[in-house]
C-alpha cells in the first residue's frame, strides 16, 4: 500500500500535495461560484460563519473518496493483471490495498477540513464518532460495487469508460454543491432513489449541525450496500478463473 502511494508522486516535485490539490481546488471554485447563491437555502445555520464552506466541504471530502475509490476500482485487476496471474498471490488483496490507499488521501484532506473546523469554533463534539459508522459503510458500498464493476471491466472494456462517465452525472445529481431545498418540489421526491444522497446528507448533518445524523435513514443504503458486497464477491469468485485467462 504504502508502496503504491509513494510510487504514484515518486517523480512529482511537489509529492502527495496533489493528492489533497484536486478536492481543494474543487471546494475553493464550488464555494465561490455558489456560496453566495446558495447560502439563503441552508435555513437554521444563517449565523453559523462559514456554514456553506462547511456543507460542501463535507459533501465534496467523501465523496472524492468514493469516486477515487471506485474509479481505481475500475482497472485495479487490468492493472495488476501480472500479480493476478501468480496462483500464490491472494487476489482479494488488490481492492483492499486500493481502499487503504485511498484513506491516505482522504485522512490528509480531511485533517485540514477539522484544523478549518477547530479554527473557526465549529467543532462537532461528540458527533463527530458517528463518522466511524458513516465512512465504514461507505467504504463497504464502494469495494462491493466497484469489486463488481472492475471485474466486469476486465471482460467489456467500456464499462470504465462508462463508470466515469456515470460518476460525473451522478455528482451532480446530488446535493453537494446545492442545497435539497433549492430544487423544486417535484424533484426532491427523486432524491430518495439517489443512494448517495442519505449518506451526504448524514455528513452534512453531523458537520454542519454537529448532530448525529438519522442512521434510519440510511437502512436502505444499509441494504444495498450488502447487495453489492454480495453480488460483487460473488461475481468475482465466479469468474476468477476465466479473468486471468483475459489478463
Amino acid at each position: 500500500m504504502l508502496r503504491e502511494f509513494n510510487g504514484k508522486y515518486r517523480e512529482s516535485l511537489l509529492g502527495a500535495f496533489w493528492s489533497v490539490a484536486n478536492p481543494l481546488a474543487m471546494i475553493l471554485i464550488y464555494t465561490v461560484i455558489f456560496g453566495q447563491l446558495m447560502r439563503p437555502t441552508l435555513p437554521g445555520h444563517e449565523h453559523v460563519p462559514f456554514a456553506f464552506s462547511i456543507y460542501l466541504c463535507a459533501g465534496v471530502i467523501t465523496w472524492s473518496l468514493f469516486a477515487e475509490m471506485l474509479g481505481r476500482l475500475n482497472n485495479v485487476f487490468l492493472e495488476h493483471g501480472n500479480l493476478i496471474k501468480k496462483s500464490s498471490f491472494p487476489r482479494i488483496c488488490l481492492p483492499a490495498i486500493v481502499a487503504l490507499s485511498a484513506l491516505i488521501n482522504f485522512a490528509i484532506v480531511f485533517g485540514l477540513y477539522l484544523i478549518f473546523l477547530a479554527i473557526i469554533g465549529h467543532w462537532p463534539g461528540w458527533a463527530l464518532l458517528a463518522l466511524l459508522p458513516l465512512l465504514a459503510l461507505q467504504l463497504l458500498f464502494t469495494l462491493g460495487l466497484g469489486i463488481f464493476l472492475g471485474t466486469l471491466n476486465v471482460f467489456f472494456r467500456d464499462v470504465g469508460q462508462l463508470t466515469g462517465v456515470v460518476l460525473q452525472f451522478w455528482f451532480w445529481l446530488t446535493p453537494i454543491v446545492y442545497t435539497l431545498p433549492a430544487l423544486p418540489e417535484k424533484i426532491r421526491g427523486i432524491m430518495a432513489y439517489n443512494p448517495m444522497h442519505a449518506l451526504m446528507a448524514a455528513y452534512q448533518t453531523l458537520f454542519l449541525a454537529r448532530e448525529m445524523p438519522d442512521f434510519s435513514s440510511l437502512l436502505p443504503f444499509a441494504l444495498l450496500t450488502v447487495g453489492f458486497l454480495l453480488l460483487g464477491a460473488r461475481f468475482f469468485l465466479a469468474r476468477v478463473g476465466e479473468l486471468v485467462d483475459e489478463l
